[in-house]
């Protein structure tokens, strides 16, 4: 077992070393689950098997030791100089291999079903979602809010709510489902979602906003004109770049790509069922559904809500919207 528990080990090593230099393409929920399944293994095998094992062996010392003494003592001999207890307590000592494994499991399960049904840290990669998120912002995603997956394969078991225009969604980036992305819902099944001269409309309705101070761009270094932008009750930031054009540039050739109408205005796209329009707070610097198309409901992670740490700015710690 030690053998075969050192491959495993070396395994798991191997492909979380490839995923850290990128010569793969690293998926951390199937790794988890992979690592889920191998301890649990190892722990029902200690539990009912190598356990009682050592603790035979530790009993048949222990009965071996009275025996002697016995003997020892129809022989007249009262004082012996003999304490089987360290020798005990090696024997039932766990060996190496399954403290890797075994002695793993009980914090690996707490892990996965935590992050697989309940709750998901992400960390904030890049820009697209400035002033709501900021680059380096550690959140929190809702598992469930949106109906519970199983892990790996995001085959929903329940229905849970319908995402809503205007919440933050994680979701598995459609041309490279690998990844995960984080951007604004504005369509929902059967919504008509314009976005002409930098003006978002739904289904003909205008999305009220209202200028409100610039914003400082502290990694570019320069003022950013800032809006609210409402849908229904929910009330967020968005940035938008005058010296930005509002038509979009090389759109991909994607799925339901005929739902769409590009001009030198913008786009205008019907969402088809089953999908969504996302689009970033930071209007002109986001890659987005008008580029690579609309979100299947299989794709969706959950529901981003928390900002739960930011070590540039404890600030920043709180939910949002």
């Amino acid at each position: 077992m030690q053998v075969i528990t050192s491959f495993v080990l070396a395994a798991f090593a191997t492909y979380i070393g490839a995923w850290y230099f990128g010569a793969v393409d690293g998926n951390f929920a199937l790794l988890l689950f992979m690592a889920t399944v191998i301890t649990g293994v190892y722990w029902l095998a200690e539990r009912f098997y190598f356990l009682p094992q050592r603790q035979v062996a530790a009993a048949k010392l222990e009965a071996d030791a009275a025996q002697r003494r016995n003997e020892l003592n129809k022989l007249g001999i009262n004082q012996v100089d003999v304490n089987v207890t360290e020798a005990k307590q090696r024997l039932l000592m766990q060996p190496w291999w399954l403290d890797w494994t075994a002695g793993l499991f009980p914090v690996i399960i707490v892990v996965f079903v935590m992050r697989s049904f309940l709750f998901e840290p992400f960390k904030i990669p890049s820009g697209s979602m400035i002033p709501t998120l900021l680059v380096g912002d550690l959140i929190l995603v809702n598992k469930f809010t949106y109906g519970v997956r199983l892990p790996v394969i995001n085959l929903k078991i329940t229905e849970g709510n319908k995402p809503q225009r205007g919440d933050v969604m994680v979701f598995r980036y459609p041309p490279k489902p690998s990844l995960d992305y984080i951007k604004r819902v504005v369509g929902v099944p059967g919504d008509e979602v314009a976005y002409l001269n930098k003006r978002l409309t739904i289904n003909g309705q205008a999305v009220s906003t209202n200028v409100v101070p610039e914003f400082f761009d502290e990694t570019a270094m320069r003022y950013f004109k800032q809006l609210d932008e409402t849908f229904g009750q929910n009330k967020h930031h968005i940035l938008n770049d005058d010296e930005r054009p509002a038509f979009v540039s090389g759109a991909d050739d994607f799925v339901n790509r005929q739902n769409c109408r590009y001009s030198v205005e913008g786009v205008v796209c019907k969402v088809p069922e089953g999908h969504y329009f996302m689009m970033g707070d930071n209007r002109d610097n986001s890659l987005d559904s008008r580029y690579w198309g609309f979100v299947p409901d299989q794709n969706i992670v959950g529901k981003a809500f928390f900002v739960w740490m930011n070590f540039g700015s404890l600030k920043r710690i709180g939910p949002f919207n």
